[in-house]
């Protein structure tokens, strides 16, 4: 890949991997079968957005909803993730790649939870990506807990109001050590969020693609990418504003996220400059509504 379509790769790709169960229905398959296929088409993903430079990639490998699934259907997904663990770990490490979990890792068995744990252990001095598997996993629980242990500060008098703000918040968060996402992609031809990242995935760019995960393969990702790279992230902004200034960064050379922007902008806003813009003359005898140039 050129350096041109380098610096258009997306820097946190999150995916929720659909269709593991009507992939294998199509081909008269057990769902387990299903599951078994699209954990080959993980391992293309990883190795394809560690290869392109994505910097932060997580995949929803188990959402709190899935524990409601048939006891055999989750056990084999539990084994899944430990084989996935056990197996996958050497070349993550040689590939500098470094395993974390978003979610409740201690909700998972026994087995499985000691075998992620093993390998987020042993892969901890990767620097090249992050792989974070959502596991036990919910948007809304996640926010919710946020706001418990918010609560619970503010209860014990460590905490005023005036002191929480969008990055008090995120720290609170299982994804508080994870970037914004910048792309989400879906596949099975559904077209919902099911509770993956709502927080974070504010201003992403959303993919819903009609294959099912186990047809997911390094070509259709790179579509992806460059599908991404043609889209124009306003942020709230104008067109005319992003083509004529480049997008403020954070500390780590990202751009801030829409809140932060946000902030930034309104502190700096001076209405005395805009008051002639925005103040009717004596001979209007209506006012006029204001039509944003671009949209969110």
């Amino acid at each position: 890949m050129t350096t041109n379509a380098k610096s258009a790769i997306p820097n946190h790709v999150a995916m929720i991997m659909d269709g593991n169960g009507r992939w294998a229905k199509q081909r008269k398959l057990t769902r387990i079968k299903g599951h078994t296929e699209g954990a080959k088409a993980v391992r293309s993903v990883v190795r394809t957005c560690r290869n392109d430079g994505v910097k932060f990639l997580t995949l929803y490998a188990f959402s709190v909803a899935n524990w409601s699934r048939p006891r055999p259907e989750v056990r084999a997904l539990m084994t899944l993730l430990a084989d996935f663990a056990s197996k996958e770990k050497v070349e993550l490490r040689e590939k500098g790649i470094r395993l974390s979990v978003v979610g409740e890792i201690d909700e998972l068995p026994t087995f499985a939870r000691r075998a992620i744990e093993s390998a987020i252990e042993y892969t901890a001095g990767g620097e090249e990506m992050t792989l974070s598997l959502a596991l036990s996993y919910g948007g809304r629980r996640d926010i919710v807990h946020a706001a418990k242990a918010i609560a619970a500060q503010a209860r014990a008098g460590l905490l005023l109001p005036e002191d929480i703000d969008e990055s008090f918040l995120r720290a609170q968060l299982s994804t508080r050590a994870l970037p914004d996402v910048d792309l989400l992609i879906r596949t099975s031809g559904e077209s919902r969020m099911s509770d993956f990242l709502l927080y974070e995935a504010a201003y992403a760019e959303l993919l819903f693609l009609p294959i099912m995960w186990p047809e997911m393969n390094e070509d259709v990702l790179r579509q992806a990418f460059e599908w991404f790279a043609n889209r124009e992230r306003r942020f709230g902004l104008t067109t005319q504003q992003l083509r004529s200034s480049s997008l403020p960064l954070d500390a780590n050379g990202q751009p801030l996220s829409a809140g932060a922007m946000g902030e930034n902008l309104s502190r700096s806003f001076d209405p005395e400059d805009s008051r002639d813009e925005i103040t009717p003359q004596p001979s209007d005898t209506r006012c006029s509504e204001a039509v944003p140039e671009g949209t969110v």
